[in-house]
């Protein structure tokens, strides 16, 4: 079973950075991406940014020039750079690998259980 686990998470003043981890395992597959989601309390999720298989990357206009996202193939991790934080950039993290089964062409989703960034002072 694919699990991902995200981690580095927690309290942080604007203007300071924190770096969000997410490692994936239980998959034999070699083709994914992978997407950071983030939610705030109360409202609807927000898409952050995703690293493709071939690591190309794509950042929201909310949070471009401040985040980067990064992968390491080695250990099947993902990280989530964060600089310049806001108190807007509060809310839960999560990570979101997609993968396509190539004999069914069948896409296949999964999401970790999301670690929460709070940025105040």
């Amino acid at each position: 079973e694919v699990r991902l686990v995200e981690s580095g998470g927690g309290l942080v003043q604007p203007g300071g950075s924190l770096r969000l981890s997410c490692s994936a395992s239980g998959f034999t597959f070699g083709a994914y991406e992978i997407n950071w989601v983030r939610q705030a309390p109360g409202k609807g999720p927000e898409w952050v940014s995703v690293i493709a298989v071939d690591g190309t990357t794509y950042i929201s206009d909310s949070v471009k020039g401040r985040f980067t996202i990064s992968r390491d193939n080695v250990d099947n991790t993902v990280y989530l750079q964060m600089n310049i934080v806001k108190p807007e950039d509060t809310g839960m993290y999560y990570c979101n690998l997609k993968t396509i089964d190539t004999t069914t062409y069948r896409e296949f989703e999964y999401w970790g259980q999301g670690t929460q960034v709070t940025v105040s002072s």
